[in-house]
């Protein structure tokens, strides 16, 4: 950075059970901390709004609700809407009603899932069987539950980040967990330049990408798994089997927005190594997939 410019700014926090990080260069101290207070306030709504967590939120008012229907506002009817694209794109795959099944492999439990378990779980999901009626959802059970993994804290780095574009900054990015929203480049108008994780070596990176706008998103089998005998069991489960994924180790892809990059990478990691790859190739968009013996891939059109 040039000597004559203000340095970096940089405001550090935890949201939605990760470590934040808002970046913001080419401002004076006190304007960056307005700015980057403003956006931290953002991630915070939209964490307390739709955190699964949480039995005082939005979405908590929605499963309380059954069997009566409830009224949405239009953000929650808008990330309804995409779900259902992603539900449909994926063959059923990407479905934000498995959270009684995803709950089943949670680390936590330290065992596996009996069969009974896991039939008696998918009796509550299938995102087929919630009833929308603009602006009125109804849920199919008191058992069912609507998690928006995958999708709110990819929108919630896009919504710090225009925030901070609105109020006339122009470089920097919003960094939730590695989910990424980036506001602009470096204020010498080079990229930035982020590490992917290396899923057997979390310390490291193994491979790089370089943003000067959009996002990045990562999906991993890494987190929150459960190993039981030796063998990891990804927290990633597919709701048509009701069983974890297999395939690859984690997929990052980036995109015009965070949200439209973790909606790809979630469902890549869904569709498996090979139709994931295909996928992620027919959306043109730029990806690294680490497959489960540790090899990277690339997309195989020219970027």
């Amino acid at each position: 950075m040039a000597a004559s410019q203000p340095r970096a700014y940089r405001l550090a926090f935890a949201a939605m059970g990760c470590p934040c990080v808002i970046a913001l260069e080419g401002l004076d101290v006190e304007r960056a901390s307005r700015l980057a207070e403003l956006a931290k306030s953002e991630v915070d709504r939209l964490d307390q709004k739709y955190s699964h967590y949480r039995d005082d939120n939005e979405l908590a008012r929605w499963h309380a609700a059954w069997p009566n229907p409830v009224r949405l506002d239009e953000e929650s009817l808008a990330l309804l809407r995409l779900a259902a694209v992603l539900h449909d794109d994926s063959g059923g795959r990407f479905d934000i009603t498995a959270a009684p099944l995803t709950r089943l492999w949670d680390g936590k439990r330290g065992r596996l899932p009996t069969a009974v378990e896991i039939d008696a779980a998918r009796t509550h999901v299938g995102f087929a069987r919630l009833r929308i009626e603009a602006p009125f959802l109804t849920l199919p059970s008191r058992e069912a539950r609507i998690e928006f993994g995958g999708l709110v804290k990819e929108y919630a780095a896009d919504r710090a980040a225009d925030i901070c574009r609105d109020a006339g900054a122009l470089h920097g990015l919003v960094d939730l967990g590695g989910d990424i929203a980036v506001i602009g480049p470096h204020v010498d108008d080079t990229p930035w330049r982020i590490g992917i994780r290396n899923p057997s070596a979390r310390e490291s990176s193994i491979a790089d990408i370089e943003l000067r706008c959009g996002g990045l998103a990562t999906s991993g089998d890494y987190e929150r798994c459960l190993i039981v005998e030796g063998k990891r069991y990804s927290h990633i489960v597919d709701p048509l089997s009701g069983w974890p994924v297999a395939g690859f180790s984690s997929v990052s892809v980036s995109a015009p927005s965070a949200l439209i990059a973790g909606a790809a990478c979630t469902t890549a990691m869904l569709l498996g190594a090979e139709a994931g790859a295909q996928y992620l190739d027919e959306l043109r968009l730029p990806w690294v997939a680490v497959g489960a013996d540790g090899g990277v891939r690339r997309p195989t059109w020219p970027e």
